[in-house]
C-alpha cells in the first residue's frame, strides 16, 4: 500500500509545482499586459485571468490538496519516519510551500478582481521560491540527511542569482535596442 501511496504522492507533487510554475508565469504576462494600449491590454487580461483561473481552480488546488493526503497517509503508513531528523526539515519546507501557495492565491484573487499591481520583474524572481522549495525537498528526501541537502540547496541559490544576473543583463541589452 506504501507505495502506491508514494507514487500518487509523487504524481501530485509533479502536478502541484506544475500549477505552481505556471500560474506566476501567468502573473508575468499578465503584469506585461498592464503595460499595453487598452484595447489589446483588455483583451489579454480578460484571457489571462480566464487562463489563470482554470489552471488555478482546476489543476493547481485539487494536486496541491491531493499530494497534501497522499503524503499524510504515507506519514500513517509508515510512522517511522517522522523519527528522521530529515523528515522534520521536508516537512517545513512543506508549511513555507503551502505559505507560498496561499500567497499566490491571493496573486490570483487580485487578477480576478483586476487589481495585480506588482510587476513582471517580481514575479521572475518570486518564481524562483517555489523552484528553491523543489530543489531543497529532492535533495532532502533523496540524501536523507538533515544537513547534506544544503550543499544542493546553495548550488540552487547561486544558480538562481545566475539567472537573475543574466536576466538583468537581457533586459539592459532589449532597453539599449528600444533607444
Amino acid at each position: 500500500m506504501y507505495l502506491y501511496l508514494k507514487a500518487l504522492h509523487i504524481i501530485f507533487i509533479v502536478c502541484w509545482f506544475a500549477g505552481l510554475f505556471y500560474i506566476v508565469r501567468l502573473f508575468v504576462y499578465y503584469a506585461e499586459a498592464q503595460t499595453k494600449e487598452a484595447l489589446e491590454r483588455s483583451i489579454l487580461t480578460k484571457q489571462l485571468a480566464l487562463m489563470t483561473n482554470r489552471l488555478w481552480f482546476i489543476i493547481t488546488w485539487p494536486a496541491a490538496i491531493l499530494a497534501t493526503i497522499f503524503g499524510i497517509w504515507m506519514l500513517f503508513e509508515n510512522p517511522f519516519l517522522l523519527q528522521q531528523p530529515w523528515m522534520h526539515v521536508k516537512l517545513l519546507f512543506v508549511v513555507l510551500l503551502w505559505i507560498y501557495h496561499i500567497k499566490c492565491h491571493q496573486f490570483v484573487k487580485q487578477v480576478e478582481n483586476d487589481t495585480l499591481k506588482k510587476s513582471n520583474s517580481f514575479f521572475r524572481i518570486w518564481n524562483e521560491g517555489a523552484t528553491i522549495i523543489l530543489f531543497s525537498v529532492v535533495f532532502l528526501v533523496i540524501l536523507k540527511s538533515a544537513f547534506n541537502w544544503i550543499f544542493g540547496v546553495v548550488g540552487i541559490i547561486v544558480f538562481s542569482m545566475l539567472l537573475m544576473m543574466g536576466y538583468k543583463l537581457y533586459k539592459r541589452i532589449r532597453e539599449r535596442k528600444k533607444n
